[in-house]
């Protein structure tokens, strides 16, 4: 059977899909952002029946003006997407699909309402970065622009993914090109599951093992993500204004029905970190190594300090890498997170897929747990 699913989706993405594509920018965010995009646009693609195509991830480097564009493989598998729906590379798209049905003067941009932008009633799909570099890429120029509101994505609502079928017919609509995900964020939950089939390359599981080998070996680790950089203080001054900010449903619910979103939910106190940590190590056996990720400060000092009574050794990569960073999160006896990042809640979701174990600094709070306990 695995054979066979296989076989039938990658027949579809190597021959023209009768049933149309979906492109789209993942213009939104940086990589926990665009993950939670890419579980809905699948989803998406699934609900209408178009092949998705899978587009490159979007980058900001330090010096770079503009984004870059790393394809799609650099991390993840198709293959195991494929089981799931019908998916091709966007360079594969582009250089064998596209050239037969969505040629140059055949390209229209998609978006609900019209974009801020140079041209007057458009969607201005190149404008801005990383809009304009995403799709020069791949040498895409639009003639026009469609704007679909009222629709929405929801893929389980099958009325609505009738009305696109109806709306936009592949014989008339080939290619259906976002200027953004066709995707809320956070992530639908009804679309969580999906993360069973983004699985990371044999280069990425590779190089994370052999990290784990090399410096974690001779007893188990604990995963910590740290978001404490700048641009993290800033936008959690938000809290209170927003009680659903970025991921945060993940921890107080998509309708706060498991409680209110706190600032020590998205920037926790060092002291706070330290205590929750020294927690974990106390219920948890045979725990050698603290492994953290961070965007700025891995308060490795702190850690070697607070913690030389529990005989662990405080480990990080020697250079930055937050997809090494996540592959090796995704392994750890145990996990402690941020319930705003969705950094965060990439690692959480795997870590579910495998039946880990995972928490998040400060939720529950510290008082509730007490209680619990007595």
């Amino acid at each position: 059977m695995f054979l066979y699913l296989l076989a039938f989706n990658f027949v579809n993405v190597l021959s023209y899909d009768n049933h149309g594509y979906v492109v789209y920018c993942p213009c939104m965010g940086r990589f926990g952002n665009q993950a939670d995009h890419f579980l809905g646009a699948l989803a998406f693609s699934k609900g209408i029946n178009r092949t998705l195509v899978l587009p490159p991830w979007v980058e900001y480097r330090y010096g770079e003006i503009k984004s870059i564009q790393v394809p799609f493989t650099t991390y993840f598998k198709v293959e195991s997407l494929a089981l799931y729906h019908k998916v091709i590379s966007m360079d594969d798209f582009m250089n064998h699909i596209a050239p037969n049905i969505w040629q140059p003067q055949k390209r229209i941009s998609f978006c609900y309402v019209q974009r801020s932008g140079e041209v007057q009633n458009s969607c201005n799909a190149k404008s801005g970065n990383p809009f304009g570099p995403f799709w020069d890429t791949f040498n895409i120029e639009f003639v026009g622009s469609e704007f679909y509101g009222p629709l929405n994505y929801d893929a389980h609502n099958e009325a609505m993914m009738d009305k696109w079928k109806q709306k936009y017919p592949s014989t008339d609509w080939p290619v259906l090109a976002f200027t953004g995900a066709p995707a809320s964020f956070p992530v639908q939950e009804e679309n969580i599951h999906l993360h069973k089939y983004l699985k990371w390359n044999q280069n990425i599981v590779n190089k994370s093992r052999a990290f784990i080998k090399n410096n974690m070996s001779g007893g188990g680790f604990i995963g910590l993500h740290l978001r404490n950089g700048q641009d993290w203080i800033r936008a959690c001054q938000h809290v209170k204004d927003s009680p659903r900010l970025f991921a945060a449903p993940q921890c107080v619910g998509y309708k706060n029905e498991r409680g209110l979103l706190t600032q020590s939910m998205c920037y926790p106190e060092k002291s706070d970190i330290i205590k929750q940590v020294k927690r974990a190590l106390k219920k948890l056996n045979d725990i050698k190594y603290i492994f953290v990720a961070s965007d700025s400060n891995h308060l490795i000092d702190d850690f070697k300090l607070a913690l030389r009574k529990f005989d662990v050794s405080i480990v990080k990569l020697e250079e930055s890498n937050p997809h090494l960073d996540l592959a090796i999160l995704g392994q750890a006896n145990y996990f402690i997170g941020n319930c705003v990042s969705s950094y965060s809640a990439f690692a959480k979701r795997e870590r579910d897929v495998k039946g880990l174990p995972s928490e998040f600094w400060s939720f529950p709070s510290p008082k509730k747990i007490k209680h619990e306990e007595l």
